[in-house]
């Protein structure tokens, strides 16, 4: 059973990573936005997406790379660690952002 969790999580970092590019390539807007509440959301957005395909590629690496190499495990753990809160914080701030601007408009 255990194995069947560590290949779920495999798979669906695997499919997140594959998320992850193609909503950097929708977000991939080269026409400056005129309104500034929507160019930081967008930031926002790209800045969760590139934050957790670092997160996606230091998991992969992890899993390639050979046990006796300890130090760059633990700086890829290190890495895994540090992108998945800076995605989560970056997902935390949208909305309080959204939240922001709409009790400005007030």
């Amino acid at each position: 059973m255990h194995s069947l969790n560590i290949f779920c999580h495999e798979f669906v970092v695997a499919v997140s990573f594959v998320a992850c590019i193609v909503g950097l390539v929708l977000l991939w807007d080269s026409k400056q936005q005129k309104n500034d509440v929507e160019e930081t959301e967008r930031i926002l957005f790209r800045m969760s997406f590139t934050y957790w395909l670092v997160y996606c590629v230091a998991f992969g690496i992890e899993k390639i790379v050979l046990p006796d190499w300890e130090s760059v495990l633990m700086t890829l753990r290190i890495t895994t660690a540090l992108s998945y809160f800076l995605t989560f914080s970056c997902i935390v701030s949208l909305p309080l952002h959204k939240f922001a601007v709409h009790r400005v408009e007030e």
